[in-house]
């Protein structure tokens, strides 16, 4: 009897940036792009996506007036933005032959291990029945990811928990640069990372997005999450058409934290 071999499942943690390639509006083309490299890779890989974009999406939209706090606006319009966020990646992939599903997710759903454990079991089922998983923070109960960090934690805790092979959060960056090299503005990537003390000292913070809220400084700590749960992770420029094909061919510039 034959059996399927194993995939590699891979979590694809894609950041404000690169959904809208740097403009004020979400890029279906990229959306497109990084359905096309799923298809491309489908024999040999499973993906699990955490995407932001919500807020941005609802910006097109409408703008919303209210004496409420910042906070609950920006929660207001990932609420109205989330659904036009899950239709254009569903409508994206369907022409591709690819399908996609929506979970939402809060940082209280990781503290209970019955909630731990039905994450587990629903992605599980999702990915073994040809669904694509389209992971975002449930923004109208929880602020976390909305104040800092552009979902990197929530990637990297979802990847913990799944105990994905692989991380591969896509920016608006060739990877992490040497500290150096970005004050002479002549941005030299970091290729591989050993020991997060001297990780740290190199970080800059100047490279946040205009729409993401993460920056370098979420993103070390979402390495963290994934280094002590030993999975493998890459920061790898979301900006590239084929960046995660070319990636994977070891074709661009990029740092791997093994």
């Amino acid at each position: 009897m034959s059996t399927s071999k194993k995939k590699k499942r891979v979590l694809l943690k894609i950041g404000s940036n690169t959904l809208t390639k740097e403009s004020d509006q979400l890029s279906r083309g990229k959306i497109e792009d990084i359905g096309r490299q799923i298809a491309a890779l489908s024999d040999d890989y499973e993906f699990i996506i955490v995407s932001s974009g919500a807020k941005v999406v609802a910006k097109q939209f409408v703008e919303l007036e209210s004496d409420h706090a910042e906070i609950n606006v920006k929660q207001a319009l990932t609420s109205i933005g989330q659904p036009h966020l899950i239709r254009i990646f569903q409508e994206s992939f369907r022409e591709l032959g690819l399908l996609a599903s929506q979970c939402l997710l809060s940082y209280a759903d990781f503290e209970k291990e019955v909630s731990r454990e039905n994450i587990k079991n629903v992605v599980d089922v999702l990915v073994n029945n040809g669904y694509i998983p389209i992971i975002n923070e449930n923004d109208t109960v929880a602020t976390d990811e909305i104040q800092f960090g552009d979902n990197d934690r929530l990637a990297a805790m979802t990847a913990a928990l799944l105990e994905v092979d692989l991380l591969v959060i896509a920016t608006n960056t060739n990877g992490i640069y040497t500290k150096e090299s970005f004050v002479n503005e002549q941005p030299e990537t970091i290729e591989e990372v050993d020991n997060f003390k001297d990780l740290k000292k190199e970080v800059v913070d100047e490279d946040k997005s205009t729409h993401g809220t993460g920056g370098m400084s979420s993103k070390v700590m979402a390495l963290e999450i994934a280094n002590k749960a030993n999975i493998e992770t890459w920061i790898v420029n979301g900006l590239e058409d084929n960046f995660i094909l070319n990636t994977i061919n070891q074709d661009t510039a990029f740092t791997k934290i093994a």
